[in-house]
């Protein structure tokens, strides 16, 4: 026997158990990566060729402080799931300029960084009425009026 809607919650339950499991991934590895970052704790071989002399660059100039600081902070906020949004938000370039280094420097990684991606959608997809505002084609400006004292006394 069957329910009337039983499909379609049946899918809003396994829709918000993906999402969830998304989240909680995304915030695992960008915790765990962003901590290592400051305290070193997994082992990485070096890299080698264009990659090395960019990792080099950020390292020196301590960009690299900046990522592991950002990725910790949307991978806590993602683990106490408050300010989603604003974390995916912190995520979105970290995840670009993932992609855009494995795919053009160290191709070895570049699994995970699509992994990492997909989870990134999953999670965005869930939160997509947060950023409803700046996906529209037009939006109308609004003039907000002068407001003019006529009280001021110049000191001269």
């Amino acid at each position: 026997m069957s329910f009337p809607g039983w499909d379609m919650q049946a899918d809003r339950v396994c829709m918000k158990i993906l999402t969830n499991i998304s989240r909680f991934l995304l915030a695992l590895i960008f915790t765990i990566f962003g901590l290592n970052g400051f305290l070193h704790f997994i082992p990485m071989p070096p890299p080698t060729g264009v990659a090395a002399q960019f990792m080099g660059a950020m390292f020196v100039s301590k960009y690299l402080l900046f990522v592991f600081a950002s990725q910790l902070i949307a991978g806590v906020l993602l683990f106490v799931k408050r300010y989603v949004p604003l974390a995916l938000t912190l995520l979105a370039p970290v995840i670009v300029n993932i992609l855009l280094f494995h795919s053009l420097m160290a191709p070895s990684g570049l699994g995970l960084a699509l992994f990492v991606a997909i989870l990134w959608g999953i999670v965005f997809a869930s939160v997509r009425s947060a950023f409803a505002g700046i996906v529209e084609a037009r939006v109308e400006t609004r003039t907000v009026p002068v407001r003019r004292h006529s009280d001021v006394i110049s000191p001269a």
